[in-house]
């Protein structure tokens, strides 16, 4: 059977989200973070060598990364998730697959980061620590996550998802780095379709069944 490795508070919760919505029959083996580090768990080690989440396994096939789950899925599973080839409907899709780590992910990922260190250096270094951090939040962090957010901002304008007018594996994609830029405050009043676009998957009933399965999910 179709499993789901997840772990909490991950981009595992939007695999879950696209597995209730193809209504497959799975399993959810569920992993819990590391109350300090936050790390996930060196069980994770024993289905992927990364040790990371999400990873499914299908029979003797283990599949790792958001993108690559997804594409697989909706290939396997859920053709109607995916356009039909040789469109631009079709490049634009795996144009969001990529976009979201490959482009939105990393800056936000570093101003977490940055946060961390400013929060935590000791009192000695702290106004170093926060001058450093500081500059590289307005040079390129902050710059960054305007233009990225910005774009995407435009890109829902007029529409529901991202291709038009029913979700595909792209939205499913983007649900966390914008779920997670929403939580964290990077999505302001100036991205009202972003707020309504986060707003309509949630309202889904799959991805209702999905927080019911998965737990509390804080980024949601």
């Amino acid at each position: 059977m179709l499993t789901l490795h997840h772990l909490n508070n991950s981009r595992s919760q939007r695999i879950l989200w696209l597995l209730e919505e193809l209504a497959l029959p799975y399993q959810i083996k569920t992993y819990q973070r590391d109350s300090k580090t936050m790390l996930a768990p060196a069980a994770l080690k024993a289905v992927h060598p990364l040790g990371k989440s999400p990873v499914i396994t299908d029979g003797e096939l283990v599949l790792a990364e958001s993108g690559a789950i997804i594409q697989y899925l909706c290939e396997q599973y859920g053709p109607e998730w995916i356009p039909p080839g040789d469109t631009d409907e079709y490049r634009h899709y795996h144009y969001w697959l990529h976009f979201a780590e490959g482009s939105l992910m990393p800056p936000m990922l570093l101003k977490l980061v940055l946060d961390k260190i400013k929060a935590n250096a000791p009192w000695l270094i702290k106004p170093i620590a926060s001058g450093i951090v500081a500059k590289v939040n307005r040079a390129f962090v902050g710059p960054n996550l305007t233009n990225n957010l910005a774009f995407v901002e435009g890109q829902l304008a007029g529409k529901d998802w991202l291709l038009g007018d029913k979700p595909s594996g792209a939205d499913v994609q983007m649900s966390f780095p914008l779920e997670a830029s929403l939580a964290r405050g990077l999505v302001t009043d100036k991205h009202p379709n972003i707020r309504a676009y986060v707003k309509r998957i949630h309202a889904r009933p799959a991805y209702q069944r999905a927080l019911e399965k998965s737990g509390e999910y804080q980024y949601a």
